[in-house]
């Protein structure tokens, strides 16, 4: 027996089937990314290794992404890590590299030749404020203390850094200093590769003062080896209420550093946007906001063209700060 179907029944079965096959692309789109690699341009404890290892964290428990992994790779300011993801772009397909206001900082400092255009922005994710720490037993109580030697002795204070002469942990110090009378000029720098053994540089002696990220300043002060004095937000944070803002203590100075993530050169518009909606996602999740307000982040999400406006609007704004304290010509 055969049958004919007439041109409205056909019309309703292939209309079915065009809804059968978006639910299930719906779903397809829903489902949890298979893996995500996070290549890191610096070494364990700083701010870019606790930024992309608690992402990691949030995703991989929240269930948006099955296998999670890591890849610190040092060198070059961070230029090591940007140039290995631009030359093998074609077998980067699922990673993403975290970054910060450095890469805007050294691209201008020609630390590296590349910029954020080298790359695929996908979207700032989190700003974190800058934060001045010492050994629990310094003789500084508060910031004022840092002050007053700095102004009767700049070389006196030893300021540690997890990153290179010019950079942000620098600029932030010199920042402060400047707000605070002296000549940002004459801040000694010692440099570390990476806030871990900028750490480390603090408690052997070799540095009397720590300028680090507020989130890796409140792990630090957890494990019972510091003190912070003082960091750079609007107001004080609820993650340590106790810490002063810099502008409580009398000077006129605030900085937040955001964090972010850019994928290799090339990646296509879909694998571009599933990344942002991953990310976004998750700040829905309350594994996110474990990771969040252990760390003391405050959440900046700007996604894809956003962020680009924004990286270009800093560009403006840190080369005329940069400029400003002598770090550009």
């Amino acid at each position: 027996m055969s049958f004919k179907l007439s041109a409205a029944k056909k019309s309703t079965i292939l209309a079915t089937a065009l809804a059968g096959c978006l639910s299930a692309g719906a779903s397809f789109s829903a489902m949890a990314l298979d893996s995500v690699h996070f290549l890191i341009p610096g070494g364990a404890g700083g701010g870019w290794d606790t930024t992309a290892r608690g992402t990691g964290e949030a995703l991989h428990k929240s269930g948006l992404v099955d296998t999670v992994s890591y890849e610190n790779m040092s060198g070059g300011g961070g230029g090591k890590a940007i140039a290995h993801l631009i030359e093998t772009a074609g077998q980067k397909q699922d990673t993403l590299m975290v970054n910060s206001t450095p890469i805007v900082i050294r691209s201008l400092s020609k630390v590296f030749p590349q910029s954020f255009r080298d790359l695929t922005p996908v979207a700032a994710t989190i700003g974190d404020f800058g934060a001045f720490v010492v050994r629990d037993d310094s003789k500084y109580q508060s910031f004022n203390d840092v002050v007053a030697d700095f102004r009767n002795n700049p070389r006196s204070v030893k300021i540690a850094g997890g990153s290179a002469r010019g950079s942000m942990d620098h600029l932030v110090a010199a920042m402060a200093f400047k707000a605070a009378g002296g000549d940002p000029r004459r801040v000694k720098y010692v440099a570390y590769d990476a806030g871990g053994k900028a750490m480390a540089g603090l408690l052997s002696g070799e540095a009397t003062v720590l300028s680090t990220g507020f989130s890796e300043a409140l792990s630090l002060a957890e494990a019972g080896q510091v003190r912070i004095l003082a960091m750079t937000g609007e107001q004080r944070s609820d993650a340590a209420p106790h810490v002063p803002t810099l502008r409580e203590l009398g000077y006129d100075a605030a900085f937040v550093n955001w964090r972010g993530f850019f994928a290799a050169p090339g990646i296509s518009n879909e694998q571009k946007a599933e990344f942002v909606e991953t990310l976004r996602k998750m700040y829905d999740t309350p594994e996110w906001e474990t990771v969040r307000a252990r760390n003391g982040w405050a959440e900046t999400f700007k996604p894809d063209a956003k962020f680009v406006a924004f990286l270009e609007e800093q560009e403006q704004s840190v080369g005329d700060l940069m400029r400003e304290l002598g770090f550009l010509k």
